[in-house]
C-alpha cells in the first residue's frame, strides 16, 4: 500500500511495531498470524470495493464490510469457527488501535467491536499414552549426529511441554543451566515471558552432547544437517518419520494425527496421570490461564475412570465376585424335585 492522505496504512503500521511488538510485547508468531489475519481482510475489503488495497480508506472499515468478511472465511474458505474468531481477534485489535487515534470515526469503530465472537465447538485434546511416545522416542539413531538432534528435540519436547516456537528459540546459553543441580532450561514463551523446565538426566544427557561442539555456542541449539535453524515444518516432517517407524509396532500411532503440538499435550496428560495439581502444570507449560490448563481435565479417559472407580467404590455398590458353580452330588435329588 502507499502512503496516501488518508492514514490508514500509517496506523496499521503501528499497530503492528508499536502496540503488538512494544507494548504487548507479541510473539513473532502472534505477529505474523495478525499479519496473515490483515492481509485476508484487506485483499477482501479490495474485491469488495472494486479498488486496489493501495487505495482502501478508513472509511472502508466498517461493521458491514467486517461481518461480510467473517462470512467470506467460513463460506469461502472454509475456515471453521476458531479460526474465524481469531482473525476476528486480529481485526478487532486494529480497530480498537484505530479508536484510540481516530476519534472521528468512533461510532464506525464502536460498531466493529460490538461484534462477538462466534460459538465455537470444543475439540478434545489429542495426546499420546507414555508408551506410544517412548515408541516414537526409541526410533532415532543416536549414533549419529542427525539422530542425535532428533533424538535430543523430541525427548526434549516431551519432557517440558514446550511448544515448537519454544524449541527452536532454545540456545546453548539456556541449555548450559542443565548442568547444574537439579538440571533444568530457560524456556522463552508467549509475550516473551520466561520460565525454568526441570530435565530428565537422560533429556539433560542428550542436549549437552549436542551442544558440546564448539560450532554450536551461539544461535539455536536445534539445526538442520546444513547449520541453518530448524524450521516449524521440519520438525512436524522428522516427527512424522519417527512416527511412521512406530507404527510397525503400535499400529495405532497411525489412527492419530501427531503433531509436535501433541507432544506437549501428551506431557500436560501425563502430569495430571502422575497426579500433579493443575495449577502447578499451568506454571510447567507457561499458560496464561488455568482454564487453558483444565482443558486436559476433560480429556484424559483413564483419569475419568479411576474416578469412576473410586466413586463405585466409595459407594459402598463394590460386590465380590460370585463363585463358580460347581455339581453336588445330590444333584439327581435336586432334580428330581423340581
Amino acid at each position: 500500500m502507499r502512503r496516501g492522505a488518508d492514514p490508514l496504512l500509517a496506523l496499521v503500521e503501528s499497530y503492528i511495531n508499536e502496540h503488538l511488538r512494544r507494548v504487548r510485547g507479541a510473539s513473532a508468531h502472534t505477529v505474523r498470524a495478525y499479519g496473515h489475519a490483515l492481509r485476508l481482510f484487506f485483499l477482501f475489503l479490495a474485491r469488495r470495493t472494486r479498488r486496489s488495497v493501495s487505495d482502501l480508506r478508513l472509511d472502508d472499515i466498517t461493521v458491514e464490510s467486517v461481518l461480510a468478511f467473517l462470512d467470506d472465511l467460513e463460506l469461502t474458505r472454509g475456515n471453521a469457527a476458531g479460526t474465524r474468531n481469531c482473525r476476528l481477534a486480529a481485526v478487532r485489535g486494529l480497530v480498537e488501535h484505530l479508536l484510540r487515534h481516530d476519534l472521528s470515526r468512533a461510532k464506525q469503530y464502536q460498531r466493529i467491536l460490538s461484534i462477538r465472537a462466534k460459538k465455537a465447538r470444543g475439540r478434545m485434546v489429542a495426546y499420546l499414552e507414555p508408551e506410544q511416545v517412548r515408541a516414537i522416542l526409541a526410533q532415532p539413531d543416536r549414533g549419529t549426529p542427525t539422530g542425535l538432534r532428533d533424538y535430543a528435540l523430541l525427548v526434549f519436547l516431551y519432557n517440558t511441554g514446550a511448544r515448537v516456537s519454544e524449541a527452536l528459540a532454545l540456545t546453548p546459553a539456556d541449555v548450559h543451566r542443565a548442568a547444574l543441580r537439579p538440571r533444568h532450561v530457560r524456556v522463552r514463551g508467549k509475550g516473551d515471558k520466561e520460565r525454568l523446565c526441570p530435565l530428565w538426566p537422560g533429556t539433560s544427557s542428550a542436549l549437552a552432547r549436542l551442544t558440546a561442539d564448539e560450532n554450536a555456542l551461539s544461535g539455536p541449539v536445534f539445526r538442520s544437517a546444513r547449520g541453518a535453524p530448524l524450521t516449524r515444518d521440519g520438525v512436524a516432517y522428522l516427527l512424522a518419520k519417527y512416527v511412521r517407524l512406530a507404527a510397525k509396532e503400535m499400529p495405532n500411532l497411525l489412527r492419530q494425527r501427531v503433531t509436535p503440538h501433541v507432544l506437549r499435550h501428551s506431557c500436560a496428560v501425563a502430569l495430571l496421570q502422575a497426579g500433579v495439581d493443575v495449577t502447578v502444570i499451568r506454571d510447567y507449560l507457561g499458560h496464561a490461564s488455568i482454564a487453558t490448563t483444565s482443558r486436559y481435565l476433560s480429556t484424559n479417559v483413564k483419569m475419568k475412570r479411576d474416578v469412576l472407580n473410586a466413586f463405585w467404590r466409595r459407594a459402598g455398590l463394590t460386590r465380590k465376585p460370585a463363585g463358580r458353580w460347581r455339581p453336588t452330588p445330590n444333584l439327581l435329588a435336586f432334580l428330581s424335585s423340581l
